[in-house]
C-alpha cells in the first residue's frame, strides 16, 4: 500500500480527493493532510511518504516552493501538483523541478484514476527493476560522528543541544565536544548555528513567517539574538535578506515578462 499525502489549504479540497482516493480501489493510502507547503516539509522530515499530492497556491509556502525544499532533503520524493488553466506557467516551473504529474482543477475522477494508475506502473516499474540490481552488501556499523548527525537530522532545529546529542549516543558531552572539533574542525555549536541560520535563509526566502515565528523555529526564543546571530554569518539582517530577495524574485518577473511579450 502507497502511502499519499494530500496538501491544500483548503480542507473541503483535501476531503474531496480523500474520499475519491479511496473509492479509486487502488493501492493507496491518504496518510496525512496539511494546510501548506511549510507544514507538509516539517512532517515529511520526521515521516515517510511514497507521493505527495500538492496545490501549487497556498499561503506561507506554495507548492513551488515545497517541490525546491524538497530537493534539498536525502531521498526522492514523487510530486503531482494541483493547479488551475490559467497558472500553465506555473506547471512548466513545477515540471521542470523534477514534478512527476500534474492535475488540473476541477478534477475529475477519471482523471485523477489514470493520473495515479499511470504512477503505479511507474513505480512498479522501477521496482523490478531494482529487484535485478541488488547486490549483497556489507553493513559497517556508523562512526561517532555519523551517528550524531542522523540525530541532528531528524530532530528539529530547536531542540538540538550539546546534551541531548552526546546523550542519544550513550557518550559524554565533553567528548563529543572534543570529537566534533577533531573531525570536523568546528565547534559544535558553532556547526549548529549554522543549520539554523541557513534554515532561517529558506524560510524568509520561501515562507510568509513572520521574523519571531522564524527566529522560533529555528532555535531562538529571543528575536534579537537571532538577528545578531543571523547578521554576523550573513551580513545583513532578516529582514534586509528578505527584502532584498523579494526584490531579486520581482526583477526576474520582469525579465521574464518582458522576453514573453517580446519588448
Amino acid at each position: 500500500m502507497k502511502k499519499i499525502l494530500l496538501v491544500d489549504d483548503e480542507r473541503w479540497v483535501r476531503t474531496a480527493l480523500k474520499w475519491t482516493i479511496n473509492k479509486l480501489n487502488l493501492p493507496l493510502q491518504v496518510v496525512h493532510e496539511c494546510n501548506n507547503g511549510l507544514e507538509a516539509l516539517d512532517w515529511i522530515k520526521l515521516n515517510e511518504v511514497d507521493l505527495i499530492l500538492t496545490d501549487i497556491r497556498m499561503p506561507i509556502m506554495d507548492g513551488i516552493a515545497l517541490v525546491k525544499e524538497l530537493s534539498g532533503l536525502n531521498g526522492e520524493f514523487d510530486v503531482i501538483v494541483i493547479t488551475v488553466h490559467d497558472e500553465f506557467q506555473f506547471i512548466q516551473q513545477a515540471m521542470r523541478s523534477g514534478v512527476t504529474d500534474y492535475l488540473l482543477k476541477p478534477i475529475e475522477e477519471t482523471e485523477i484514476k489514470a493520473c495515479l494508475e499511470k504512477w503505479l506502473n511507474k513505480k512498479g516499474n522501477e521496482g523490478k527493476m531494482g529487484e535485478n540490481s541488488i547486490s549483497e552488501k556489507e553493513t559497517l556499523p556508523l562512526s561517532t560522528i555519523e551517528r550524531v548527525m542522523e540525530y541532528i537530522k531528524k530532530t528539529p532545529l530547536d531542540q538540538i543541544t550539546l546534551k541531548e546529542a552526546a546523550e542519544s549516543i550513550h557518550i559524554n558531552p565533553s567528548y563529543l565536544s572534543q570529537l566534533f572539533k577533531q573531525q570536523l574542525n568546528k565547534k559544535f555549536v558553532d556547526y549548529i548555528t549554522e543549520l539554523r541560520i541557513e534554515e532561517g535563509k529558506r524560510l524568509l526566502q520561501n515562507t510568509s513567517l513572520r521574523m519571531s515565528e522564524i527566529a522560533e523555529r529555528v532555535g531562538y526564543s529571543d528575536l534579537a539574538y537571532f538577528s545578531n546571530n543571523f547578521k554576523k554569518v550573513v551580513g545583513c539582517s532578516p529582514s534586509e535578506f528578505r527584502n532584498n530577495h523579494m526584490k531579486k524574485e520581482e526583477r526576474k518577473t520582469n525579465r521574464s515578462t518582458t522576453v514573453e511579450s517580446g519588448t
